[in-house]
C-alpha cells in the first residue's frame, strides 16, 4: 500500500463529492482503523479563509464514522480532540502576521485553553518590563506591536505528577532577522516562526479537553522581530530575566533570546520536566530535513527515551544530537556571560546549549525548524503548517496515566 494512501483516499472521496465515509472494523483491527481515520481527517485539512473562492475549493468530506465493537467511545473522543488540536496548530501557523500578531496570538491560545477548562494568563508589556525579561524586550524593540508572555495551565485534582511538566514554545510571529536581515526568499515563510508556540498551546488544549490526569503548563513568549525603530543591533549587551548578560552578535538568533527568559521563568514552578519546541535553527533543518525533530536532553534520559519511543509510534520521530559540555565553550564572550551565536559549526547544538544555560531542571530541547512548515504536500501533513509535535506530545501524556 503506498505511503500517501490517506491522501489518495481523501482526494478520491472529495473528487466524488462525498460528504461522509463509514469505516466498519469487521476484523477487530483497532489500531489500523484508528490510524486510517486519523490520516484521512488530517489529509482533509484546508486553510482557505482568505480565498474568495473558498466555497468552491472547500472539500466535500465533512464526516467520518467508525463502526466497531472494539473501539470505545472514549477512544473516538480522544482521536477527535487530537485532530482538532493538530488543525488548531496548523491554523495558527498558517495565519499571516497582519492577522495574528503577538497580542492576537496570546488571545487566541488563551481562549482555546479556557474552552477546554484550562487557565490562562497573559503578561502585557508593562508586566514583562517589570519582570526584566531582557531577551523578549530586546527582540521586540524594532516592533510597533507589544510583546506578550502567556501562561497556560491544566491542573486536574487527580494529576499523576506532583510537579508540573512545562512546555515552552517559541512565539516569534514573524522573523525578518532584525538588522541581521534575512534574504527575501528566506523571509517568505517566516510567519511560521511561531510554530513552537502553536505546538505547545495545541498540546495543552488536547490534554485539557481529554481531561488527562496530567498537570502541565505552557509558557509562550511572543513578539515579531523587525529592524525598525530602536531595534537591537549586533554588539548590544542585554541582561536576561535571570541576570545573565548576553552579547548579541546576530539579531537573527532571536528565538533563543525569548526562549531563555521563558526557561528561566519556568524555575519558579519547580518543574518535573521542561520541553521546549522551536523553529530555532536552519542547521537543524539542514541536518535532517523535514522528516523529524532534532532533539537534545539534559538530565532527562528516561523522559527522552519515552518521547523517542512515542515518536516512532506516531511517526513524529526524534534524532538525538549530542549535548556535550565542550559546545558551551563556543558561546563564551569576551565582554558578557554569553554570546548568542556559537559560530559556523554545530549551530543547532550551540543554540541548544545556549538555552540549557537558563535551566536547572530536567530539560529537553526540540528544534522543529525542518518539519513545522512544508511547501509541498506530504501525505497527511499537507502544505504549510503541519502541527508536527502535537501528536507526539499527546501520545506521551496519554501514556503517563
Amino acid at each position: 500500500m503506498p505511503e500517501n494512501w490517506f491522501f489518495m483516499l481523501c482526494g478520491e472521496a472529495n473528487n466524488l463529492k462525498l460528504e461522509s465515509l463509514d469505516f466498519v472494523d469487521v476484523e477487530g483491527l483497532h489500531n489500523e482503523t484508528m490510524a486510517t481515520v486519523e490520516g484521512l481527517a488530517l489529509s482533509n485539512y484546508q486553510f482557505l479563509k482568505y480565498r474568495k473562492d473558498s466555497m468552491d475549493k472547500q472539500n466535500s468530506l465533512k464526516n467520518v464514522k467508525i463502526h466497531s465493537e472494539n473501539i470505545t467511545p472514549e477512544a473516538i473522543n480522544r482521536l477527535t480532540i487530537l485532530i482538532e488540536a493538530v488543525c488548531f496548530a496548523r491554523d495558527l501557523v498558517n495565519e499571516p502576521v497582519n492577522k495574528l500578531n503577538a497580542t492576537l496570538l496570546a488571545e487566541t491560545i488563551s481562549e482555546k485553553a479556557r474552552k477546554a477548562g484550562a487557565k490562562a494568563e497573559v503578561f502585557n508589556k508593562n508586566k514583562i518590563e517589570a519582570l526584566k525579561m531582557g531577551g523578549l524586550l530586546s527582540v521586540n524593540l524594532g516592533s510597533i506591536d507589544p510583546p506578550t508572555f502567556t501562561i497556560l495551565e491544566w491542573k486536574p485534582d487527580n494529576a499523576v505528577n506532583k510537579k508540573p511538566i512545562i512546555l515552552v514554545g517559541k512565539g516569534v510571529v514573524y522573523d525578518t532577522g532584525g538588522l541581521s536581515l534575512k534574504p527575501t526568499k528566506s523571509m517568505d515563510t517566516m510567519k511560521c516562526d511561531m510554530a513552537g508556540s502553536a505546538v505547545v498551546s495545541a498540546a495543552l488544549f488536547a490534554v485539557a479537553a481529554a481531561k488527562l490526569p496530567i498537570h502541565i503548563m505552557a509558557l509562550v513568549p511572543a513578539t515579531d522581530n523587525r529592524p525598525g525603530g530602536n531595534a537591537y543591533v549586533p554588539g548590544d549587551v542585554i541582561t536576561m530575566f535571570d541576570g545573565t548578560t548576553v552579547e548579541v552578535l546576530n539579531t537573527d538568533a532571536e528565538g533563543r533570546l525569548i526562549l531563555a527568559d521563558a526557561l528561566a521563568y519556568a524555575k519558579k514552578f519547580d518543574p518535573e520536566l521542561v520541553i521546549d519546541f522551536a523553529t530555532l535553527t536552519g542547521s537543524a533543518a539542514g541536518a535532517i530535513g523535514s522528516q523529524g525533530i532534532v532533539a537534545m536532553e539534559a538530565k532527562a534520559t528516561e523522559a527522552f527515551a519515552r518521547l523517542e519511543k512515542h515518536g516512532e509510534q506516531v511517526y513524529e520521530r526524534l534524532v538525538k544530537f549530542p549535548f556535550w559540555d565542550e559546545y558551551r565553550d563556543m558561546l563564551k564572550s569576551e565582554i558578557a556571560d554569553l554570546k548568542n551565536i556559537g559560530g559556523p559549526e554545530a549551530g543547532a547544538i550551540t543554540a541548544g546549549k545556549f538555552l540549557e544555560h537558563f535551566t536547572d531542571y530536567p530539560y529537553i530541547h526540540m528544534d522543529i525548524a525542518g518539519p513545522a512548515y512544508i511547501d509541498r504536500r506530504d501525505s497527511y501533513r499537507g502544505i504549510g503548517g503541519t502541527g508536527f509535535g502535537v501528536r507526539l506530545l499527546f501520545e506521551y501524556f496519554s501514556k503517563m496515566q
